[in-house]
């Protein structure tokens, strides 16, 4: 049967809060059958476990997003441990740097000094990381490479260079596609796709987030995702979307642990 997973959205954000279960039922209808909700701080990430408590076909990440950088305590740490027990909580994130909307020095710092604190903690809770990079190629690099050692995750809504691409991806991280990669402003996104290797590419939508064309402007959501994958199928040169959905889906797995079906 085709399958996909929906490897990052927010199903937790307001936006959803009037009909999240018609949308993981249209999520359903278009073969989306599992998806992973981020956290952005402590209060989405508990929001992001409850929902995905009380429904089959969601799952959690539990973290604080960049733009919510703020110091990191050790009653923070001991919440992430307990929810990092719960058998549908698969990663760490959405964790990051965002450079973007933050231009001062000091907030930047601080930024880099939760991230890294964050990537030490995934280490030790034994999950992979999902990690926000916008504007912030260089020193996420740095990071990477000076904190990432024993650590597998996710470069979520890839929009570095083909040679960041290949820097990461022999550090063993994954590259996430989602909305932008069908944008006729994509820029080099679709040539590092087509170079991507086949188990190493994840798709999301960043729900509610990056709509993708035709889409475009209109609320997210993961019913969406197949249009994502078709434009992975044209790179790849492969006539049935079906097969993007069994490899991506073999990627989360392989990725994402807690995702594999026990029954």
């Amino acid at each position: 049967m085709t399958e996909f997973v929906d490897t990052h959205c927010h199903l937790n954000d307001e936006q959803f809060a009037d009909d999240i279960a018609a949308v993981i039922e249209r999520a359903a209808e278009s073969f989306v059958t599992r998806i992973i909700n981020m956290g952005d701080d402590i209060g989405s990430s508990a929001l992001a476990v409850k929902l995905a408590d009380e429904h089959k076909n969601l799952f959690a990440a539990v973290g604080i997003h960049p733009e919510n950088a703020r110091e990191f305590t050790s009653g923070d740490e001991a919440q992430f441990a307990s929810w990092s027990q719960n058998k549908k909580v698969v990663a760490v994130g959405e964790i990051g740097l965002d450079f973007y909307w933050e231009k001062d020095a000091e907030r930047q710092e601080l930024q880099k000094k939760l991230f890294v604190r964050q990537l030490d903690m995934a280490r030790q809770l034994n999950l992979p990381v999902c990690i926000h990079d916008r504007d912030a190629h260089g020193a996420t690099l740095e990071i990477l490479r000076r904190e990432g050692k024993n650590l597998r995750g996710v470069l979520h809504c890839f929009s570095g260079s083909l040679e960041m691409a290949r820097e990461v991806l022999r550090m063993g991280f994954f590259i996430g596609v989602d909305g932008p990669l069908t944008y006729k402003n994509a820029a080099k996104l679709p040539e590092i796709v087509a170079a991507v290797p086949r188990d190493m590419l994840l798709l999301e939508t960043d729900a509610p987030y990056l709509a993708p064309v035709p889409k475009r402007g209109k609320r997210n959501e993961p019913s969406y995702l197949p249009l994502v994958a078709a434009k992975v199928a044209a790179l790849w040169g492969v006539e049935d979307v079906g097969e993007i959905a069994v490899q991506t889906t073999e990627n989360a797995e392989a990725l994402y642990g807690k995702l594999r079906r026990t029954s």
